[in-house]
């Protein structure tokens, strides 16, 4: 393991590809609710605040990269993952299965429209405390 000090001081943004900026700004600002940060001046990019993360959303066409789903999973805190889910659901958003219990966490799995992989996430139990004995 590396013993030197790291230049790298924290991350400023995570940066999710879409295929068309004005929808998915329409789906994490109206449908998730995020709170609007700013646009990236006239560029098909801006960025939306989840707690602590900034959330930047490109539109990759616009600077010369071909547009791929990202393949980073983004699991967004929630204080109750059912009532979050079964918010989004009555939006029409489809689910990737059940919701998961880690035995320290629920998680439920869904995607943006551009194939994105979020998570609904709520940690039950201490971050020092594993899975309960088996």
């Amino acid at each position: 393991m590396a013993t030197q000090t790291s230049q790298v001081t924290g991350v400023d943004f995570v940066a999710l590809p879409v295929t068309d900026y004005d929808a998915s700004a329409d789906f994490y600002g109206d449908v998730l609710g995020l709170p609007f940060v700013k646009r990236w001046g006239n560029l098909p990019a801006g960025e939306f605040q989840a707690g602590n993360l900034t959330l930047a959303l490109v539109q990759p066409d616009a600077f010369g990269i071909e547009f791929k789903p990202g393949n980073a999973w983004v699991a967004l805190q929630v204080d109750d993952v059912a009532a979050a889910r079964d918010e989004l659901a009555a939006k029409g958003i489809a689910f990737r299965g059940d919701t998961i219990d880690s035995g320290v966490c629920h998680q439920a799995i869904f995607a943006d429209p551009d194939g994105n992989t979020l998570i609904f996430h709520h940690r039950y139990a201490p971050k020092d405390e594993g899975p309960p004995a088996t």
